[in-house]
């Protein structure tokens, strides 16, 4: 006599009870990672784009800064006129310095009376760098000089 063995009844009916549960959660987990994967790339970008934008600015404040420096190195300032630094052509990286004379003060410094002046200048730079940034630096001084009256 050969014993033989049955399946479990759940055994033969667990074909007709499959519905398709574990493909539709492994579609839904699909979406959402890749929602969070978008997402990612997204955050990425905007960060990549405002470090860009803020040295962008940085590069506009320098050649502000230089603007200020050529003028006052080279000595493009007259008690009489206006002085212009001319702009380099560069449409990325460029500048432009103007120096206005303000006014002279006799008696400075201590000096005697009439002989030495003191003139105040004003210089207005502003620097330009890539994608529309600018930056406008403003910068007084003064120097002094024989009186010419």
């Amino acid at each position: 006599m050969t014993k033989t063995t049955s399946l479990p009844e759940f055994a033969t009916n667990a074909r007709g009870l499959e519905t398709g549960a574990t493909l539709i959660v492994g579609l839904v987990l699909l979406l959402v990672l890749t929602v969070v994967g978008v997402s990612g790339m997204n955050t990425a970008t905007m960060e990549i784009t405002m470090a860009a934008n803020t040295q962008f600015q940085q590069d506009a404040f320098q050649q502000a800064e230089d603007g200020i420096d050529i003028m006052i190195a080279n000595r493009m300032y007259h008690p009489d006129d206006d002085r212009t630094l001319d702009l380099l052509g560069d449409p990325d990286y460029d500048r432009t310095a103007v120096s206005t004379p303000r006014d002279s003060v006799s008696n400075a410094f201590g000096s005697s009376v009439g002989e030495i002046r003191a003139f105040h200048w004003e210089i207005v730079s502003v620097g330009r760098g890539p994608r529309n940034a600018v930056s406008t630096h403003n910068q007084g001084f003064y120097t002094e000089g024989r009186a010419t009256n």
